[in-house]
C-alpha cells in the first residue's frame, strides 16, 4: 500500500486538480475534506481529484467526495474524478454516484469533458496537454 498523500496542481484561475494517493478511510478522509475546504476558500471551485493512486476508498471517503461536490457546486464549481482501477470505479458505480460525478480516465479526459476546465487550461497554457505536461499530469 502506497502512504496517503495529497498534492495539489493549481490552483488555475478558480481550477485545481487534487492528486489524492493511497487508501481514503475514516483516518484519512478528513484531511481530504479539509483539502477541498481549503482550495474552495482559495477560490479553487472546480476540482478534479485525480484518484488512479487510489488504493482503498471506502465509505467515509466516499461521502467527503459527495460533500466536496455539493459545497463546490454551492459556490458555481464542480468536481470531477480521474479513476483507472477497476475496484475503486466499481464502488461509484454500485452507489450510483458515477451518476452526479463525472469520471474519466486522464486528468487530460477531464479537463477537455468541461468546457470551464478546457478554456483555463488554453488560456494558461495554450492547450489542455501543454497545461498537463506543465503540471506533471502528462
Amino acid at each position: 500500500m502506497r502512504e496517503f498523500r495529497l498534492d495539489t496542481a493549481g490552483p488555475a484561475g478558480d481550477c485545481a486538480v487534487l492528486r489524492v494517493t493511497g487508501e481514503v478511510d475514516v483516518y484519512t478522509a478528513p484531511m481530504l475534506r479539509e483539502r477541498i475546504r481549503e482550495l474552495a476558500a482559495k477560490g479553487a471551485v472546480h476540482l478534479i481529484a485525480d484518484l488512479t493512486q487510489v488504493d482503498f476508498l471506502d465509505s467515509t471517503g466516499l461521502g467527503v467526495l459527495v460533500g466536496g461536490l455539493k459545497r463546490l457546486r454551492e459556490d458555481g464549481g464542480s468536481l470531477a474524478l480521474v479513476i483507472t482501477t477497476p475496484r475503486i470505479l466499481r464502488i461509484f458505480q454500485v452507489t450510483g454516484l458515477t451518476k452526479a460525478l463525472a469520471a474519466q480516465r486522464s486528468v487530460t479526459d477531464a479537463i477537455t469533458a468541461d468546457p470551464h476546465w478546457q478554456k483555463t487550461a488554453e488560456s494558461q497554457a495554450g492547450s489542455v496537454h501543454e497545461w498537463c505536461r506543465r503540471h506533471g499530469l502528462a
